[in-house]
């Protein structure tokens, strides 16, 4: 009993200080607020979803749409296009034969004392790129190689032994001397302060004695890389000496540095037969090489992706005769050019953030000058030129003879035949070039002395066989373009020389010129034949910058106009420039227009497979428009960064749309999306290969077949204007010709698998150097020199790209219809002071007026403040390359925004309709969405947190009830 009672007393101890309960206005301050920030944040990432969709999608993964056909359309045969491969995996270990088919016929032989083809042996390998090679470039343009074939995997495969001591040493110098870490170049897009330009070879008293050793065991030759790498947004470095302590003052990085010159100096001391491999997908100061004795052979090999330098092995040992020819002209001394001076960094002073570049040199780029200015004496090509445009040596020999000729009026065409002959000892293909001269006047318009009009790269030929190609040329494109004159295209009264040409320089043995004479001039006031409407002057206010403070380069005074850098007041921008720089004022520009309000939102139950095949103007579309909401257009419109967005309602898919020009690849996240690394188009170019060029975009569109790919953002066709652009790797050539043949016919394979292609970058976008700073990078040029030479390789990929689209009618009949170039792409530079996807001129006038575009543009990635999204649309820029919330529009409302909103979705939806994201559907079919992973995720997280909500706020009730309820009734006092 007593312990009873003292467990009764220690209870009554503990009741007695028992903590007060919680009141229920404390409870409520806590745990309220904790409620609510948890629905803030529920409702907030909800909302940073919606807005950011199209980012995360990138970074993500998108969810896919399940295509739902009608009971009556359920039987029809919906594949439009169909890949040769049945999985990704096969379709890249296609991809990956082509590859190897680019470098062989890419790789380029331009030195040969003898020494090859090499019998296979015992090889040393020099240089620090020997075991730490350059693939392709960075930025936009990069591409898988984490498992790519490298140096000594490819030369081994042609059955040489490499010499491991040597291989081994240069490899740990590689690893411990990273680019990221300022061991060798690395450019890091638009961030100058985060770059380096150091060269990065390992110094010759790196070489151990035992290396040294090794040279007698391995020395049957010794192969020495040279390598330089390209990136998006950083241009080549003009001036070492702030990278290189043994730079000499006034050198700079496409030339040796005192590191290789060394170790150049150790392969001819110790070995008897030194090749040079130059790894680098932009020219190079070669004349010592080319004029060292001791130096046996040189082999351009570029930059060749995934597998390329399986090629290497089978080219030094003679099983694949090298073919290749260079695409730029190689000078002696880059800093000789006329375009070196205004290359660069020039910024106005009366005007903040604004740059700007001239091209003074007008239409004397790469061989036009060189030709030219040898021709006008001007130079001595011999002591100026190392090696031509177009040149490139073989292991055999060939002989030609033009067998047939036909030369067409006017308005017709030039096309002749020449039997090309091998007349060597080993199989091999030549390349058939043929250039013209047209009669020049001094101090009329401007005119090279040789221009590329066409060029066929011969099947392989056996010795003793011949094969006959043909060239062809419209008379047409001989014109010149007179800016100050008629203001169009002139053909002009004389003799044309049509040459058969072996390079720039050199007439093919025993073929001589063929005259083709124009009776009288002929000014193309009306347009050529291939213009839908005329050509004719649409940029004066480019070219006045030339009767200004601006020098125009001429041939009839090249001594005299010689491109100088800008100084004093070439700094000082005029009033028209400066007025020229004054924002977008979208309202402003709409309230001047006469635009009826469009038909939105109507209900006219079409989808957009009812549309696939017809024409771009065929009036159905505008029905198909008239069911669009401002909303749909906007989301799309703002929101294309690697997509166009799906319309549901109209069922128009999601579709993915990719980069690169070196192969598909996700810029954003590599990881998702993740091709073929092909060869760079600099190596492509050297194939001089239209149909090695279409087999690349045949590759490519059985990739997206097996990927889900429907878009791809290149080719890439902006000019070599100078030798250090960052991005000449991404470029075929500084020539237009074989630029726009080789594009077109990859847009062409592509096409093929209902892939569009989006050219880029319209136009003038051949520097880094400033190309998104401040309100932009103002480019001065004639408009002869934009029309004849950054102009034209993208006119030619318009007006010449074509393929068939699969389409079934309303019975289900398969039909076909033609579409052309499908994509384009703008370009961050000004075009004077206005920017160039802001352009009406060019974007309209000249892309769809002239050319006859019934694409769609999208903008270059459109994050900065001088790439006004009206503007752009307004223009013709009808895709924002952007993620939706990050880009807005100043007008959405006035008549004139829907307007040119609706004409940008016409084109977009014309070309989506057109393309084989359309698989799969029939006629009404419609769409229904499946969420991606993530989305499930968010869902499902969603879903939790806001059933720990509700039951937070139900705890939360029934706590304060409770508490209500068990609070004492306090009594009341007597009277």
């Amino acid at each position: 009993m007593q312990g009873r009672g003292e467990l009764q007393g220690e209870q009554h101890v503990s009741d007695t200080t028992a903590k007060k309960p919680m009141s229920n206005r404390k409870f409520l301050w806590i745990w309220i607020p904790i409620l609510a920030f948890v629905t803030v944040v529920i409702i907030g990432a909800n909302v940073a979803i919606g807005m950011f969709r199209s980012a995360i999608e990138s970074y993500m993964g998108a969810g896919t749409w399940e295509i739902q056909n009608t009971a009556e359309t359920q039987d029809w045969d919906t594949t439009y296009y169909e890949g040769d491969h049945a999985t990704v995996e096969e379709a890249k270990a296609a991809s990956t034969e082509t590859v190897v088919e680019i470098a062989e016929e890419g790789m380029t032989l331009v030195k040969n004392n003898g020494a090859l083809p090499l019998a296979p042996g015992a090889v040393t390998l020099l240089g620090r790129g020997a075991a730490d090679p350059i693939y392709g470039g960075s930025g936009s343009g990069t591409a898988d190689t984490t498992s790519a074939t490298n140096i000594r995997a490819g030369i081994e495969a042609g059955g040489f032994t490499v010499n491991d001591t040597v291989y081994e040493l240069l490899a740990d110098f590689a690893a411990d001397n990273a680019p990221a870490d300022g061991g060798r170049t690395n450019i890091v897009m638009d961030d100058p302060e985060a770059s380096n330009y150091n060269i990065g070879e390992m110094p010759v008293s790196d070489y151990t004695d035992a290396a040294i050793d090794s040279f007698g065991e391995y020395g049957d030759a010794a192969i020495v890389v040279i390598g330089r790498g390209g990136g998006e947004g950083g241009d080549l470095a003009t001036d070492m000496t702030a990278w290189d302590d043994r730079a000499e003052p006034g050198t700079h990085q496409l030339e040796l540095n005192a590191d290789e010159i060394d170790t150049l100096n150790l392969a001819k001391e110790h070995f008897d037969n030194v090749i040079v491999l130059v790894n680098a997908s932009t020219s190079f100061e070669l004349g010592t090489l080319e004029d060292d004795p001791e130096i046996d052979g040189l082999l351009l090999v570029g930059s060749p992706g995934a597998n390329g330098f399986q090629a290497l092995g089978s080219i030094l040992n003679g099983d694949v005769n090298p073919s290749g020819h260079t695409v730029d002209l190689f000078a002696r001394d880059f800093t000789a050019d006329p375009t070196f001076a205004n290359f660069g960094d020039y910024a106005y002073e009366n005007i903040e953030d604004a740059y700007f570049v001239d091209y003074e040199e007008g239409i004397y780029v790469g061989y036009r000058y060189y030709e030219t200015a040898a021709v006008e004496g001007f130079i001595d090509y011999d002591e100026a030129v190392v090696y031509p445009f177009g040149y490139g040596l073989s292991y055999t020999q060939f002989s030609w003879a033009v067998t047939g000729q036909e030369l067409g009026d006017v308005d017709g065409e030039i096309s002749i035949d020449v039997a090309v002959t091998n007349t060597g000892d080993v199989a091999g293909k030549d390349v058939v070039q043929l250039y013209y001269t047209a009669p020049y006047t001094p101090g009329g318009i401007e005119k090279a002395h040789v221009v590329l009009g066409d060029f066929v790269k011969t099947p392989l030929i056996e010795p003793g066989q011949t094969e006959t190609v043909t060239v062809t040329l419209a008379v047409e494109d001989m014109a010149s373009y007179d800016w100050r004159g008629a203001g169009a295209y002139v053909l002009e009264q004389g003799d044309y020389e049509l040459k058969l040409q072996t390079d720039s320089h050199t007439l093919a043995a025993g073929v001589e010129p063929i005259t083709y004479t124009v009776d009288e001039t002929i000014a193309y006031v009306d347009g050529r034949a291939s213009d839908e409407i005329p050509a004719v002057n649409r940029f004066d206010d480019v070219s006045a910058a030339f009767d200004e403070n601006r020098t125009e380069f001429s041939r009839a005074d090249f001594a005299g106009t010689f491109p100088s850098a800008p100084e004093g007041e070439d700094f000082v921008a005029s009033d028209a420039v400066v007025a020229g720089f004054e924002p977008y004022d979208a309202e402003a520009v709409n309230a001047e227009s006469d635009a009826e309000m469009p038909t939105t939102g109507a209900d006219n139950g079409l989808s957009l497979i009812d549309l696939r095949g017809l024409p771009a103007d065929d009036p159905k579309w505008d029905e198909l428009l008239d069911q669009l909401t401002v909303e749909d257009m906007t989301e799309v419109l703002l929101s294309g960064a690697y997509n166009t967005a799906a319309i549901p309602e109209i069922g128009k898919i999601r579709t993915n749309d990719l980069d690169g020009p070196a192969g598909f690849s996700s810029f954003i996240n590599p990881g998702l999306w993740t091709g073929t690394a092909f060869p760079s188009e600099y190596l492509i170019g050297q194939t001089w290969n239209v149909e090695l060029a279409r087999e690349m975009g045949v590759s490519v569109g059985n990739e997206a077949l097996t990927m889900g790919a429907n878009g791809w953002y290149a080719p890439a066709v902006n000019l070599h204007r100078s030798p250090f652009a960052g991005r000449n790797f991404e470029y075929y050539s500084e020539d237009p010709i074989i630029s726009s043949k080789l594009a077109t016919a990859v847009a062409d394979g592509a096409l093929k698998r209902g892939v569009y292609t989006m050219t880029k970058h319209f136009a003038l976008n051949d520097q880094e150097t400033n190309r998104v700073n401040g309100k932009g990078l103002a480019t001065w040029a004639t408009e002869q020199t934009m029309r004849e030479l950054y102009f034209k390789a993208f006119e030619g990929y318009v007006k010449n790209t074509s393929g068939e689209v699969p389409y079934l009618d309303a019975e289900g009949t398969r039909q076909t219809a033609e579409v052309g170039a499908l994509g384009m792409m703008s370009s961050f530079n000004l075009l004077g002071t206005t920017w160039a996807g802001g352009s009406t001129a060019l974007m309209t006038d000249v892309l769809r007026g002239e050319w006859g575009f019934d694409g769609f543009v999208i903008t270059d990635f459109n994050l900065y403040d001088y790439m006004y999204a009206d503007q752009g649309i307004a223009a013709g820029s009808d895709l924002q390359l952007t993620f939706a919330g990050s880009k807005v529009m100043q007008d959405t409302e006035s008549a004139a925004a829907v307007e040119n909103m609706r004409t940008a979705m016409h084109h977009i939806l014309y070309t989506v309709a057109n393309s084989n994201a359309m698989n799969g559907m029939a006629p009404g079919a419609t769409l229904a969405y499946h969420m991606a992973p993530w989305e499930l995720g968010v869902l499902w997280a969603t879903i939790a947190l806001s059933v720990l909500v509700l039951a937070g706020i139900v705890w939360v009730v029934v706590r304060v009830r409770r508490h209500a309820q068990s609070r004492p009734v306090e009594e009341v006092p007597a009277a």
